[in-house]
């Protein structure tokens, strides 16, 4: 118990107010409560607003793809680069220090396989086991405008829920099918619908025509997916425009580990969001440090 002798009156109550008042980094998540804002520095560099994010969490639905079938050689070397990991639990427990001291975004949707309609996906974490390893964020698929649009919109708001009551911010993750259309006009819906249903923040594709209307109409941040391998050169100039058109981070996976020379894109590509390298600079980094 204190000493309750020389007890001494307050005077120091001037001066500007300090400390957790100011603006927070993040586009409309001011208002969260400090455990979801917490969580979301844990993704998002405070001093810029920016994440760089290396999902490797394709196994969950595609097996052992090209660049991951041994998480502990491709992946584990790359961790001090990455500002923040999305991952199933499955690898999160068998491979990832716990001591890397990254942001982890936990893959919490999943049941279909590359073999049957990937849509068709229920939530696959309990929010029990996501607070257990100390999430920063859960991430679940929706598939607007699928035949399972309805059922993947419940598994986000089921998960908006969870989250809130214990402070696990959610990520959306845009799915689009084979045959549908990927334009400004369909990813300012699906984008749009996550935010207004709770998604703290959303993960979706860039085009090349009107992506800065996605940014602008979502009120949360959105971070582009890396999408299928292409040349780097190509993969720092779709990260570079993403982000000079609004968007708060990258989320790069097959451009990253299916690269010739990972550690030197995952580099370029953190030079890229961090440091507004051109991608004409990005890309002499990357050779630079290939050799």
């Amino acid at each position: 118990m204190a000493d309750l002798d020389d007890l001494r009156e307050g005077t120091d109550f001037g001066g500007a107010t300090a400390g957790a008042t100011g603006a927070f980094h993040l586009k409309g998540l001011g208002g969260q409560d400090w455990g979801m804002r917490a969580r979301l520095s844990r993704i998002f560099d405070p001093a810029d607003g920016k994440t760089v994010m290396l999902a490797f969490d394709h196994g969950y639905f595609q097996g052992p793809t090209s660049g991951l079938e041994r998480l502990d050689r491709s992946i584990v070397p790359l961790i001090p680069q990455a500002d923040a990991l999305m991952l199933t639990r499955g690898a999160l427990r068998t491979t990832i220090p716990a001591e890397s001291g990254k942001g982890i975004v936990l893959r919490a949707s999943g049941g279909p396989s590359v073999l049957t309609d990937l849509s068709n996906e229920e939530l696959a974490v309990s929010i029990d086991d996501a607070v257990r390893v100390d999430a920063a964020a859960l991430a679940v698929q929706v598939f607007v405008g699928s035949e399972n649009e309805t059922k993947s919109i419940k598994n986000l708001t089921t998960l908006v829920d969870q989250g809130q009551a214990t402070g696990i911010p959610v990520l959306a993750v845009t799915a689009v099918g084979r045959d549908m259309v990927r334009d400004a006009r369909y990813f300012r819906l699906a984008t749009r619908m996550s935010a207004e249903l709770g998604a703290a923040f959303v993960k979706t594709y860039y085009v090349e025509e009107g992506f800065e209307t996605i940014t602008s109409a979502c009120p949360v941040p959105i971070i582009i997916a890396g999408g299928k391998k292409v040349e780097e050169k190509e993969a720092l100039t779709v990260a570079y425009r993403a982000m000079q058109e609004g968007a708060a981070g990258v989320d790069m996976g097959r451009n990253v580990f299916q690269s010739e020379h990972p550690s030197a894109m995952l580099a370029a590509v953190r030079a890229v969001v961090h440091e507004n390298l051109s991608p004409d600079e990005a890309f002499a980094l990357y050779e630079e440090l290939s050799h």
